[in-house]
């Protein structure tokens, strides 16, 4: 009686498959990144998958506080935000980026730091060009770097490096959030990891 019960005590739970990855969405302030991010992440949520959203303005202010805007200060945020969700994603999460992460440098270091761990990175470029996100302008930026009130706009006056062959690119003023998010999750099923 005694020899079972120590085999039920140091038997190990047997935990459920799981394969987690960073979907990292770029694109310029107001392409759709965060709102396809939230979209998709119903999807997944419905379908039985962990997520999480590193949301960048929420990582900004309590991942990055003190950071500004200079190059340096960019590549530091981006490295950040691709250590947390690379170390959410080797955990069997999925985790969705809705981070503009303006230079090519910073978003290949996320993902040489994913590939070098074995961790699933998928790179989704929100090609609304900058015509239609300045009409959107969610957050006012675009009117306020019109008006002189704010210089170093992603896209307009600090350079934005498009990804020259992202796993996806998404077109987001020719289709709805809705069929953006689901070219996302076919990707990922594709790749076996919805």
């Amino acid at each position: 009686m005694r020899a079972a019960r120590l085999m039920t005590t140091t038997q190990e739970p047997q935990e459920k498959d799981v394969t987690g990855a960073t979907i990292w969405l770029t694109g310029l302030p107001s392409a759709g990144k965060t709102t396809i991010a939230h979209e998709l992440a119903g999807r997944l949520r419905a379908g039985g998958h962990r997520v999480e959203v590193l949301d960048g303005d929420e990582i900004r202010e309590f991942l990055s506080a003190g950071l500004g805007f200079s190059r340096e200060d960019r590549h530091t945020n981006v490295q950040r935000i691709g250590f947390v969700a690379e170390l959410l994603a080797s955990h069997g999460v999925k985790v969705l980026v809705p981070v503009i992460a303006p230079y090519a440098d910073s978003r290949e270091a996320v993902r040489a730091r994913h590939r070098k761990a074995g961790t699933a990175y998928v790179e989704v470029h929100v090609a609304t060009p900058v015509e239609v996100c300045s009409v959107r302008d969610v957050k006012g930026l675009y009117a306020k770097q019109a008006a002189g009130e704010i210089s170093g706009l992603t896209g307009v006056d600090d350079p934005y490096e498009e990804p020259e062959s992202p796993d996806l690119r998404i077109e987001s003023q020719n289709q709805t959030v809705q069929e953006s998010a689901a070219a996302v999750h076919a990707l990922l099923t594709e790749r076996g990891l919805a």
